[in-house]
């Protein structure tokens, strides 16, 4: 089976092609096509959704050609066409959906409508055997929760961040320091020279029962000693960085902890722990979770960093899950600039989506 994945939630545009392998777990990519609009959106600090629409519009054709062409498949080859039908700015989510409407209309193939999130939670899947049920950090620009996945359209929130998102907490942090957009990648590499114990950053929730984030908080420190220092210096900057990671690593952590121990009390033991989403490419991040899962004896999923960002691979991926599990779209499906993952279960009970 053969799905055509389109993503437009954000500042990436991408088409993909992805197979399932025969007699075996995990999926192949066939192709996976991706233009990134960081340099359009660089001078203004972060995303402009009218910019971001329009770059989608003006590459997705050829981009979709390229996947296909890659690929060594053409249109009629393919068993569904998937787009991300949101979270995410509706403008760009308008692109991609009614790009995929049209290629489906024509060619007779199924339509898919994929949440944005549930392709984070199921990319493990594409790249590693995983039973279900694992739990899922989902950890991006726009998004900070922990999720029983239990199935293919089956999820439970078990937490999530009452305010800031980690990826906007890296972004708005670098903004303060001067630091180019992206944030997050810029945080990143200063904290690898930086000492992470000279600034003492509150660890925001660090403790406490559940596992719901915070990171407003954490953010705001960070901003009052940036006012205290005055002008920053070279070092100034490395440090604040690896002190602000070594902060946010340590509330991932302890809210992973609570989350493993939600999961188990209702779901018995995770298969896995799983990561997805943007930030999860960070390797502090990465690092402190593979201790976390040694220490418990619990293993850990984590796809490659290619991976973790936005892409039509991890659509089509979802896609191919859904179809086999006879999830389908009708063309009439609206795109959603909010859209909780544990909604998609109460839509799918009838092989809708």
């Amino acid at each position: 089976m053969r799905v055509l994945g389109i993503e437009t939630t954000c500042d990436e545009t991408s088409a993909a092609v992805v197979s399932d392998r025969l007699g075996g777990d995990g999926g192949e990519i066939l192709s996976n096509e991706i233009l990134s609009q960081i340099a359009q959106h660089a001078a203004y600090g972060g995303v402009v959704p009218e910019i971001a629409a329009r770059a989608h519009i003006d590459v997705l054709d050829r981009l979709i050609v390229r996947a296909l062409s890659n690929a060594k498949v053409g249109l009629e080859d393919i068993d569904a066409i998937a787009a991300a039908a949101g979270p995410g700015l509706i403008g760009g989510v308008l692109v991609g959906l009614t790009a995929a409407k049209g290629l489906a209309l024509a060619s007779g193939k199924p339509f898919i409508a994929v949440n944005h999130l549930e392709a984070h939670a199921l990319t493990a899947r594409l790249t590693d055997p995983l039973d279900f049920p694992y739990l899922a950090l989902l950890i991006s620009g726009g998004h900070t929760q922990l999720v029983a996945v239990r199935g293919v359209g089956d999820y439970r929130r078990l937490g999530s961040t009452v305010d800031d998102a980690a990826g906007e907490a890296f972004d708005k942090v670098a903004k303060m320091m001067g630091l180019p957009y992206p944030g997050g990648p810029q945080i990143e590499a200063l904290a690898q020279e930086g000492d992470p114990h000279r600034f003492d950053f509150p660890r925001p929730m660090l403790g406490r029962g559940g596992a719901d984030f915070s990171l407003s908080g954490l953010k705001t420190a960070v901003r009052q000693q940036i006012i205290k220092i005055g002008t920053t210096t070279d070092q100034d900057r490395k440090d604040l960085a690896a002190s602000f990671q070594a902060a946010i690593v340590d509330v991932i952590v302890d809210r992973v902890r609570g989350g493993v121990r939600l999961f188990s009390e209702s779901e018995g033991r995770p298969s896995g722990l799983v990561i997805g989403g943007g930030v999860g490419a960070n390797g502090a991040i990465r690092r402190a979770l593979t201790r976390l899962c040694a220490e418990s004896g619990l293993r850990f999923v984590s796809p490659p960093a290619s991976l973790c960002s936005d892409n039509g691979a991890i659509i089509a991926w979802a896609g191919l899950e859904r179809l086999k599990c006879g999830f389908t779209s009708e063309l009439g499906f609206a795109p959603r600039a909010r859209w909780p993952l544990d909604a998609v279960a109460s839509e799918t009970h009838h092989g809708k989506a």
